[in-house]
């Protein structure tokens, strides 16, 4: 599931960023990109939390460190991506 967020998310980032360069209302896309961030991170924690219950130790093994990294990277991208917007907006207000 967490997977699909995350796709979700990289597709409404490139929305945000498309609604934006082409002068369209862009707000929304960006609002839906961090959104479907958190539902990534909330999916792929509860992924990690149902290995514990079943005590599925190779796999928090395996695959938790290298998530763990990948998802902090990967957040402030999305964050990133997602408010330069309103970042070219102040810059060309000014």
């Amino acid at each position: 599931m967490w997977l699909v967020l995350g796709i979700l998310a990289i597709g409404a980032t490139f929305l945000n960023l498309y609604r934006y360069r082409t002068g369209k209302d862009y707000r929304l896309a960006m609002a839906m990109g961090l959104s479907f961030t958190a539902l990534t991170l909330n999916a792929y924690n509860s992924d990690v939390a149902q290995w514990v219950v079943d005590e599925d130790w190779s796999s928090l093994l395996d695959v938790a460190p290298t998530m763990a990294s990948a998802l902090w990277v990967l957040t402030i991208i999305s964050i990133l991506l997602n408010i330069t917007p309103i970042f070219l907006d102040m810059k060309s207000k000014k």
